[in-house]
């Protein structure tokens, strides 16, 4: 019998997830980058920066993002990284994978970035790579979470930090009511406005509720062999930073 997953609140084969969430990411590419302003009020340009500023990427440094999507903290890295560094940015959507590609090329990052597409789970590089390894609001969409922590770390060199910027749980009640009714009330109808997609945002929004809190996702990491697990909560835990080290 074959194992039954999360996709948002519906239970799924695990063979079928990742093509459903191929096609969420296939229909909202085009609108991607101008919902994510508009979701959060330009909010996850801060929370990128906030990401990248502790990750530990600094000049020179081999730095790998999973789930690139449009391509956001891969230019991010590449300020970070300068002339000398290397950055590659990976996704198992095609269609994210060419807005991320044609954008950093047009932002004259073609020198310092390359586009590799690629499964989380399995990722295609050798042992200890990657000085930094970060993955933005992509790890809630992984069939299985724990086998793209493991991957994620293999890539990593010894010392290394992996960063993890998702969505979480807010921290107080008033917020998470605030919160919940934002999400299941005004974001699914903007999905509709915008990008004539409500249901693939009201997937979204219920993908964030399933994906484990902060103290949860921390217990995975562990688990996963990493070290000194530690998050920060951004915007009252509505996102949060984990960052775990290969030691």
């Amino acid at each position: 019998m074959t194992e039954s997953v999360d996709f948002g609140y519906q239970k799924v084969d695990a063979t079928e997830k990742t093509a459903r969430v191929g096609r969420v990411f296939a229909s909202v590419a085009p609108s991607y980058d101008l919902m994510n302003d508009l979701m959060s009020a330009g909010l996850h340009r801060l929370w990128k920066n906030y990401a990248v500023r502790v990750c530990g990427a600094r000049p020179g440094c081999r730095a790998l993002d999973v789930a690139c999507g449009t391509g956001d903290m891969c230019a991010r890295l590449a300020r970070a990284v300068g002339g000398s560094g290397r950055v590659i940015g990976t996704d198992i959507n095609a269609a994210m994978l060419e807005r991320g590609r044609d954008r950093l090329m047009d932002e004259g990052w073609f020198d310092r970035v390359q586009c590799v597409r690629a499964d989380a789970e399995a990722l295609p590089f050798a042992a200890h790579s990657f000085d930094v390894v970060t993955i933005a609001f992509g790890l809630r969409n992984v069939t299985y979470k724990e086998q793209a922590l493991r991957s994620m770390r293999r890539v990593l060199r010894p010392g290394g930090c992996l960063t993890i910027l998702e969505f979480s749980r807010p921290v107080s009640e008033g917020l998470r009511g605030l919160y919940d009714a934002y999400s299941f009330r005004v974001l699914p109808a903007l999905g509709e406005l915008v990008a004539g997609d409500r249901d693939s945002y009201r997937y979204l929004v219920e993908s964030i509720r399933r994906h484990p809190d902060q103290r949860a996702l921390a217990a995975m990491m562990e688990v996963a062999g990493f070290a000194r697990v530690a998050w920060n909560n951004l915007s009252g835990g509505i996102v949060a930073v984990h960052r775990g080290w290969h030691l």
